[in-house]
């Protein structure tokens, strides 16, 4: 096991012993000294689901009210029109032929692809080399499409992915810890709202079993999992 350093165990003395309200929890995250850089929140969705079986698989994006605090570079498989409407819509890379032998030289300089339809022939063929990397477009998740203007700005304006691994964890950015807790509190009952109305049909026993949020040098603080829906139900009685 790699050697903690002073800042993460001083860090680990603040970290309540007992699952906290989202709010609560950003702010103790705020208040930990852990490193010199603006780190990224994160969230551990731990759920009742075996992702082995193909009909309790969890994968999907959702849209931080916030955003996520990362300049995302977006590359655009697309010609004609689609690619104009692309390169209009601040898209950092167009192009078809050209951005596939970029791609097979080894060069990624986005952090997120789209493509129209017609290009997924070509693609297709990368798929071994994107998919790897999470940079292959995919329908379900909004990347393959003829309205390249709209997946760009949803990917530059704070839509982020979520995937639960092999274990049933979902890890989702929240933002960075720059935001204000209140910012970090309203990302995370986007992506908590968005990963129960996304629960399997197949999925039995517990769904949430528990969540921890954390920054990339701090340790990890338990988030109560019931509070965020009970705060839900509050609200739309009160609408």
């Amino acid at each position: 096991m790699a050697k903690r350093g002073k800042k993460y165990e001083a860090a680990l003395k603040d970290v309540p012993e007992v699952a906290v309200t989202p709010l609560e929890a950003m702010r103790v995250l705020k208040e930990m000294q852990t490193a010199n850089f603006d780190e990224t929140i994160t969230g551990d969705f731990r759920l009742g689901i075996d992702t082995r079986q193909a009909d309790q698989q969890l994968r999907g994006t959702v849209s931080l009210p916030n955003g996520s605090g990362k300049t995302v570079r977006v590359a655009v498989f697309a010609e004609g029109e689609a690619a104009k409407a692309a390169e209009a819509a601040g898209a950092d890379i167009v192009g078809t032929d050209e951005l596939t032998e970029q791609i097979n030289r080894g060069e990624f300089n986005f952090d997120a692809a789209v493509a129209t339809p017609d290009q997924m022939g070509k693609v297709g063929k990368l798929g071994k080399v994107l998919g790897p990397r999470g940079l292959m477009p995919n329908p379900k998740l909004g990347t393959v499409t003829n309205d390249v203007a709209k997946a760009i700005n949803e990917l530059k304006g704070g839509r982020v992915e979520y995937r639960a691994d092999r274990y049933g964890i979902c890890h989702v950015t929240l933002g960075k810890k720059s935001f204000t807790p209140e910012m970090l509190a309203q990302n995370y009952g986007a992506v908590y709202d968005e990963i129960l109305r996304m629960k399997p049909a197949a999925a039995k026993g517990k769904y949430v079993k528990s969540i921890t949020v954390s920054s990339t040098m701090s340790p990890g603080v338990m988030v109560e999992p019931q509070v965020q829906r009970l705060y839900d139900e509050a609200v739309s009685a009160a609408e």
